[in-house]
């Protein structure tokens, strides 16, 4: 297995996603993670605000690809994988639960997120970028529902930021090496063996509207299939999901 792609560490950045973006859209190509210390303004999904308290990891990988952007975008659900290794590293194995997209729940409560950007670049492939921050000494206040830490379920002190990114880098390539080379078939399986609540019923909430039913599993390409009071099934590709939380 390859060795993970390089890692710059900063004190202090607006954003690890920002910085690797700035980069992508001035010709850089990658790979290369990116990681700070302390975001003074970090982003998750849909534009909100992501906090990374001292002692917690921020960090973005920039990279380049030649796939299509819907088929680029499975890469959350490689980084999903690699964050859940990441929690049963340090935690025990099944302590890492995915919630679609691409939350890792710890008990059930919110650990880590991720959110991938694209772009078009002037040679006419893809520049990518996987932003991945986990709660590792403390989780953010105020968090509807509730966030947690890895150090809530640790009786030892959780790993160092830069520790913790060796563990995510190089799970992240042993699963990126399996969609590159086996599909992202194989990529879904795996996840849906870690996926939080499938088969309860949950409530959709999209941008334009909320759809209840069940929670059946992943399609092909990784969208939702939320099979529907009246029995149909909708294809659930942006939103966000939730079983049962406020």
């Amino acid at each position: 297995m390859a060795k993970h792609p390089p890692v710059e560490a900063y004190d202090d950045l607006d954003s690890t996603n920002g910085e690797a973006r700035r980069r992508a859209e001035a010709g850089e190509s990658g790979p290369v993670w990116i990681t700070a210390k302390r975001q003074t303004a970090g982003r998750g999904r849909r534009g909100r605000a992501w906090e990374t308290g001292a002692g917690n990891l921020a960090a973005s990988l920039l990279m380049t690809t030649d796939v299509p952007a819907a088929q680029a975008a499975q890469l959350s659900f490689v980084a999903a994988l690699a964050a859940a290794d990441l929690a049963e590293a340090c935690l025990g194995p099944g302590a890492g639960r995915l919630k679609w997209p691409n939350d890792l729940l710890v008990h059930g409560r919110k650990a880590a997120g991720i959110l991938v950007e694209s772009g078009a670049r002037s040679d006419g492939r893809l520049w990518l970028v996987v932003g991945i921050g986990v709660n590792l000494a403390k989780a953010p206040e105020g968090m509807i529902p509730a966030a947690t830490a890895f150090a809530e379920h640790m009786a030892s002190r959780p790993p160092a930021p830069l520790e913790a990114l060796e563990l995510l880098a190089d799970a992240f390539e042993r699963w990126r090496a399996t969609w590159a080379e086996e599909g992202f078939a194989l990529i879904a399986r795996a996840w849906t063996e870690r996926a939080h609540c499938l088969g309860s019923r949950c409530e959709a909430r999209l941008p334009d509207r909320t759809l209840s039913g069940v929670a059946e599993g992943l399609d092909a390409d990784g969208a939702l299939k939320l099979r529907l009071d009246g029995g149909e099934v909708a294809r659930i590709t942006a939103g966000d999901v939730f079983f049962g939380e406020a």
